[in-house]
């Protein structure tokens, strides 16, 4: 059997059981709140990013002539 239990506990209170947690274990807490950040951050940019217009044969084409320019540009 598993009991949820909710607690309202302010942002002070919060950051105040933070800062009595042992150094590897804030170290931990940190880590955990990064990856959720990147993991946000990362989700809003592909987001941004999506389109029905783009696919593989368009993103194909335009790397290659990136390509081709750079190979261009070494010759001279």
């Amino acid at each position: 059997m598993k009991t949820v239990l909710l607690l309202d506990l302010t942002f002070d209170q919060i950051l105040s059981m933070v800062r009595q947690l042992p150094k590897q274990q804030k170290i931990r807490l940190t880590r955990e709140l990064e990856k959720e950040a990147i993991d946000t951050k990362l989700s809003q940019l592909l987001k941004t990013f999506r389109t029905k217009e783009l696919d593989v044969k368009t993103i194909t084409e335009e790397a290659e002539s990136v390509r081709q320019g750079i190979y261009d540009k070494a010759k001279h």
